[in-house]
């Protein structure tokens, strides 16, 4: 059973004023050691005046309404599992702009006059799509929530007036499963029926190891998905570029065998090679890719990081602990960055204990330009913390910070209690580049002071224990009254008695009768 990276980019909605069209495709890419990225990319498009008038043909009617009920101008929902090895894959694909943190992760821009009622959307806004896509997001409240300043900008065209509102949500500890990702394909115009949403089978999907280290053996479609591409999806695009529904970046000079279910398309002299196939509306499609080398795949690496980062947490004990992140610049130029970490309410940062240390002691350089901090408040709103950095060039920054735990009341620890509470994973905005680049670290795992829950069952069974015996006790003593035999009256249940002690009666007598015969 061959093994699959899958990087599942998610359904791309963008309102446009004019263009109504429907655009999907996979990209196919070997990685070193045997593994395979593959990106699905889903667009939606539709004009203004179509989506306006609830005429929708590519953007999903269900999603549709519920942006249009809570003024949502712009969401971005990711779901994750798994992490990208960036030492042996490389950079991460699509500058890290279209992945998320680990769990579930959202983002919108709310219309709004006041905060307030912003959030009463927010709340809204999750509800619906925790519904929508089978997930928990209706535990992200106001206790989950944040409102970055730096860390996210708009990839749609907004006015910048007060009244959009930014909130951002996380749940680390989320499971992606099947759940999740049957919803997402019945948002898709094809719905799984044809096009690359057809190779999205669950269990295969699930099923497989997210991160592995394999040989480099033949494999196809088929091998990987467990089926073949159920031809095109009639609604998408059929002419130009973007008519090409599979890529697979390999070089030319690499033997592919494809089925009669579609047509090649190589990419032309001077750009990274790749090959792109269009597929036929109704035949199925595969392609079988022989042995490769490790060359091969060592020079279809991914590029390498702008920016390296490690985050732990230090100390020891159930009171108290830190914040440990390691940010590593490998370029020969200074990086500027935005560094946002959104901490659960029990989780108490001490800022005056940040503290910024060079890998070269000896240079005197500034690092931490701004700080952006909005505290928490017990059991209402979390800790949000918002670094803007500046890392010299072949310098790795280390920072510190110690928190405090606090107790908790014990209905609010989860089942799980002794296992520990999920810390979202930091997000890291680099600032000078082109395009945006982002970077998110692993989550960590925060163990809290836990009492003993074996104590109040104790007690519970124990006072209705003494409950049950004291209150049988009285009970009796109130209503039973003692009598003898003989002065029960004459009822059915008395007469029952009488006959079935005289039977016994007759019974012994006659049994002593055969006695004194037989002597």
């Amino acid at each position: 059973m061959k093994v699959i990276l899958l990087a599942l980019l998610g359904l791309l909605l963008v309102l446009s004023v004019s263009a109504t069209d429907y655009f999907e495709q996979l990209n196919l890419t070997p990685l070193p050691l045997g593994s395979l990225l593959a990106s699905f990319e889903f667009r939606s498009n539709e004009s203004l005046s179509a989506y306006q008038s609830q005429n929708f043909r590519y953007f999903p009617r269900s999603l549709g309404q519920v942006l249009q009920s809570t003024d949502t101008k712009e969401l971005h929902l990711r779901f994750t599992t798994g992490r990208w090895d960036t030492e042996t894959w490389g950079a991460r694909p699509w500058n890290g702009t279209k992945e998320g943190g680990t769990g579930v992760e959202l983002w919108a821009w709310i219309e709004s006059d006041t905060e307030h009622e912003a959030m009463r959307k927010w709340l809204v806004l999750n509800q619906a799509l925790s519904g929508l896509f089978c997930a928990s997001l209706n535990f992200v409240d106001e206790t989950r929530t944040t409102k970055p300043a730096l860390s996210f900008q708009p990839r749609g065209t907004h006015d910048n007036s007060s009244n959009l509102h930014l909130l951002h949500g996380v749940l680390p500890g989320e499971v992606v499963c099947t759940e999740n990702l049957t919803p997402f394909i019945k948002l898709l115009p094809c719905k799984g029926k044809a096009g690359i949403s057809s190779l999205l089978d669950g269990h295969k999907v699930f099923d497989s190891s997210w991160q592995n280290a394999l040989e480099t053996p033949a494999w196809s479609l088929n091998d990987v998905f467990g089926r073949q591409a159920a031809g095109s999806c009639p609604l998408a695009e059929t002419e130009g570029p973007e008519a090409k529904s599979i890529c697979l970046n390999v070089p030319h000079s690499q033997g592919v065998w494809i089925g009669a279910g579609g047509f090649e398309v190589r990419s032309p002299p001077g750009v990274p090679e790749k090959r792109c196939y269009q597929l036929v509306n109704g035949e199925p499609f595969d392609f079988d890719m022989p042995k490769t080398s490790v060359r091969t795949h060592q020079q279809l690496a991914v590029g390498s990081e702008l920016i390296k980062v490690e985050r732990t947490m230090t100390g020891h004990g159930a009171a108290q602990g830190g914040m440990r992140t390691v940010l590593t610049n490998p370029l020969d130029t200074s990086v500027d960055l935005v560094m946002f970490e959104s901490l659960p309410w029990f989780l108490r940062p001490y800022m005056h204990t940040l503290t910024a240390t060079m890998s070269a002691s000896s240079m005197d350089v500034d690092v931490v330009k701004d700080i952006y901090y909005r505290p928490a408040i017990d059991r209402h709103r979390g800790s949000q913390i918002e670094l803007l950095l500046s890392i010299p060039p072949l310098t790795s920054i280390t920072l510190t910070y110690s928190f405090e735990k606090s107790i908790l009341r014990y209905t609010e620890y989860p089942p799980d209690a002794n296992r520990g509470f999920i810390v979202a994973p930091a997000v890291i905005r680099i600032l000078n580049q082109t395009s945006p680049v982002y970077v998110r670290t692993t989550s960590l795992l925060l163990s809290l002071p836990t009492p003993d829950f074996s104590m109040p069952y104790n007690v519970i069974i124990l006072t209705s224990t003494v409950m049950a015996l004291a209150f049988g006790s009285i009970f009796n003593i109130l209503v039973r009254r003692f009598v003898g035999l003989k002065e029960v009256p004459e009822s059915g249940i008395g007469k029952a008695v009488k006959r079935v002690r005289g039977r016994i009666v007759a019974l012994r007598r006659r049994a002593i009768g055969k006695e004194k015969k037989e002597e």
